[in-house]
């Protein structure tokens, strides 16, 4: 472990943690990166999405009555976390808030994000806590990890899939300048199967508001690939920037502002409500297959 980067695995997957962001930046098996690398044209690679997910109306959350500037996803991508624990399988980070992030978003609260890799398979924990005695803390949170595509340099993108555990026929919503349009797409979605097109991402994310399922595998048909599953989050973004050699498969639960909202931050699509001293947890996991 360094100050900032803390690396362990079990032999079988490989996993690199930042203390910056609490980021995900490392993630190998057999010799290869599963992780995109975080160079042009997105130097991310797994950012943490809180206290929102996507944008609010004019970067602006209204608060009992107060204008707060808070930029896209929120400010804990851009946070320095403390170590908790660390050991050779995993470790654990938090984030509590300070004069800096109140000026953004005026709440108390606590963000533990817990790695841990077992039998190959990476989980990642998240505890959200209110501490503040009397007033409720409303937020979101979202994982936003990006997986190499091509998982193999000889395999063309468009020959990946993403295959989900139910079928998924609902429409799917779309953004805006980073705002949830009003009305919803027809899915491409064909049945389970998402067949990979960087063309599907020219509009920015796909997102699956209502998601049946609870899982997914990204893989090439008769090939290697990813499974992820995960646990107490709402939505699923899938985005890939134009340029880019990855493809993000995110649990959420929040959603960016609507279009034209101008209410109050509590009231926007896809916010958990905690009362004093309770928390809110959820997970997601992912292994080779």
């Amino acid at each position: 472990m360094t100050e900032d980067i803390h690396t362990f695995g079990d032999g079988r997957l490989g996993v690199s943690v930042r203390l910056h962001g609490a980021e995900l930046c490392g993630l190998r098996a057999d010799g290869r990166d599963l992780l995109w690398g975080g160079h042009e044209p997105w130097r991310r690679q797994a950012p943490v999405l809180f206290p929102i997910v996507g944008r609010l109306v004019d970067d602006t959350a209204r608060i009992d009555g107060q204008n707060y500037h808070m930029t896209q996803h929120g400010f804990a991508r851009d946070s320095e976390f403390r170590w908790i624990a660390s050991d050779e399988t995993g470790c654990r980070l938090e984030l509590v808030d300070t004069p800096q992030t109140r000026q953004m978003f005026p709440f108390a609260f606590s963000l533990v994000i817990e790695y841990r890799v077992a039998e190959g398979r990476l989980t990642v924990d998240y505890c959200v806590t209110n501490p503040d005695a009397t007033r409720v803390l409303p937020a979101s949170l979202g994982a936003h990890p990006a997986f190499v595509w091509p998982l193999a340099p000889s395999v063309a993108k468009d020959r990946h899939v993403i295959e989900f555990d139910q079928p998924e026929p609902e429409n799917v919503r779309r953004l805006n300048g980073g705002l949830l349009l009003p009305e919803s797409f027809p899915t491409p979605i064909t049945g389970r199967v998402l067949h990979l097109d960087e063309s599907l991402f020219a509009q920015d994310a796909l997102i699956l508001d209502r998601p049946r399922s609870r899982g997914v595998t990204y893989r090439i048909p008769d090939g290697p690939g990813l499974r992820l599953t995960w646990e107490g989050f709402a939505q699923l973004g899938i985005w890939m920037k134009p340029g880019g050699d990855f493809i993000c498969i995110e649990p959420w639960y929040g959603l960016a502002s609507p279009v034209g909202f101008t209410g109050e931050f509590s009231t926007r699509p896809g916010v958990f409500h905690l009362q004093p001293g309770q928390e809110w947890r959820a997970s997601w996991q992912v292994g080779c297959i």
